[in-house]
């Protein structure tokens, strides 16, 4: 019971003694009368004196303890005129005080870091005591190409990204770099923060992708502008000179297997030549001309184009055409040349009797699937790197070709070999 319950059942107790006391003081008038009287004055005095200087201020002071866990930091207690209680009272407001320009300056520190983490350009993944991911940011969504009913609650090893499947391998407190199919490189780093007495493990994704393509096209210019510059200077001196003495020779008596090893050296030097002039080709990239296209014309286009490479392989082409497909901002003549390679590669991965499926996907997705021999984990994340070739003669022109005009058309792109043994080349125009 409160103590003001308990003041209250004392002044019933009292003034019952009280009533008592002046029944047994005999008749009005007489010297007990009065004494009782007296008495009852002096008590009731007494228990208001005790009321304001004790009751009153514990009550309020209960009062205030009772806002404290409520958490109503924004109220305050009214002075009570007794010393020692207001002191009390003061002491209590300024701490109410303190908390609330606390809790405020805590929101909107929390709301800053809220508006930075959502338009960081680093992905944040937030991770519960469980591995469950409880908060990811716009940019990290996006890395991981799935959106937040996707992945709210759910593990990153249960989420369909090839970004989740390497972070869920990254240990506690070590930083890795990521490369994956899509030629995207990511700098990851895998930490924890401490919420309430408990570590909350958080993935921080930087994208690295920009800085090491720049790098390496500006490596890889370099060093294909100079070997090209004296591989073509070399070859045509050399082709002269051999023009020259096999004219020369021509006119001799018995020189015509010399000449035969002359115009044999000459047509290895114009291979030669075309060779390194393929490489050249890569870094001389046009600028595409956009216009409105309708991916569906392309994708038929293309078909018809490689029908007959298909034919002499047994290889079935089928189309799967959405015709609510819209249009998009392409350059015919580079993005059909990507299309090719990219149906030729597919070719090339089932050599004799299988299946290419070119499909279109509303509103701005293409497909070209295979049940070619797939992509190991290991070379998805080599496959755009400048000269990587699966192939035993290949030069890796083709993917980086095939790279720099998908990039230059603003498309996200992947090539991997899914869990039904398919393997995609998925191109989306934004």
């Amino acid at each position: 019971m409160r103590l003001k319950g308990l003041f209250f059942i004392l002044v019933l107790l009292l003034s019952g003694i009280a009533a008592l006391l002046v029944y047994l003081a005999g008749p009005a008038g007489s010297v007990y009368f009065y004494l009782a009287e007296g008495l009852i004055l002096a008590v009731l005095f007494y228990l208001i004196v005790f009321y304001r200087k004790i009751v009153k201020p514990l009550n309020t002071i209960g009062n205030g303890m009772e806002l404290l866990r409520e958490q109503d930091f924004g109220s305050r207690l009214r002075s009570v005129g007794q010393y020692e209680a207001d002191r009390i009272v003061n002491v209590f407001n300024r701490m109410m005080e303190q908390l609330k320009n606390e809790r405020l300056h805590l929101r909107e520190q929390n709301h800053f870091l809220d508006l930075m983490i959502h338009a960081s350009p680093m992905g944040v993944i937030i991770k519960t005591l469980d591995d469950d991911l409880s908060q990811l940011n716009p940019m990290a969504l996006k890395m991981l190409g799935v959106s937040s009913e996707e992945a709210l609650g759910r593990k990153l090893s249960d989420i369909d990204s090839p970004l989740a499947v390497e972070l869920s391998t990254i240990a506690p407190g070590t930083t890795a770099t990521v490369r994956l199919n899509d030629s995207s490189i990511y700098k990851c780093t895998h930490s924890s923060f401490i919420d309430r007495g408990f570590q909350h493990p958080f993935f921080l994704i930087e994208s690295l992708t920009d800085e090491v393509m720049k790098a390496e096209k500006k490596a890889y210019e370099k060093v294909i502008r100079m070997i090209a510059h004296e591989v073509n200077n070399t070859t045509a001196g050399i082709t002269s000179t051999l023009d020259t003495v096999e004219q020369a020779l021509a006119e001799t008596e018995g020189m015509e297997d010399i000449c035969e090893v002359m115009r044999v050296c000459t047509d290895r030097c114009f291979s030669m030549s075309r060779f390194i002039t393929r490489f050249a080709d890569v870094v001389k990239i046009p600028e595409p001309h956009f216009a409105k296209v309708d991916l569906n014309d392309v994708v038929f286009s293309c078909k018809r184009f490689m029908e007959g490479v298909c034919m002499d392989r047994n290889i079935r082409l089928r189309l799967e055409l959405d015709e609510a497909l819209a249009e998009v901002m392409a350059d015919v003549a580079l993005f059909e040349q990507t299309l090719l390679n990219i149906i030729k590669n597919a070719v090339e991965s089932i050599d004799r009797e299988g299946e290419i499926v070119i499909r279109t996907v509303a509103p701005r997705t293409l497909e070209v699937v295979d049940n070619g021999k797939g992509i190991s984990r290991e070379v998805e994340a080599k496959l755009f790197s400048p000269f990587f070739s699966t192939k035993p003669n290949g030069q890796g022109i083709g993917l980086i070709f095939i790279r720099e005009v998908l990039m230059h058309h603003g498309c996200s792109f992947s090539l991997r070999t899914y869990n039904d043994g398919l393997t995609r080349f998925r191109i989306s125009f934004h």
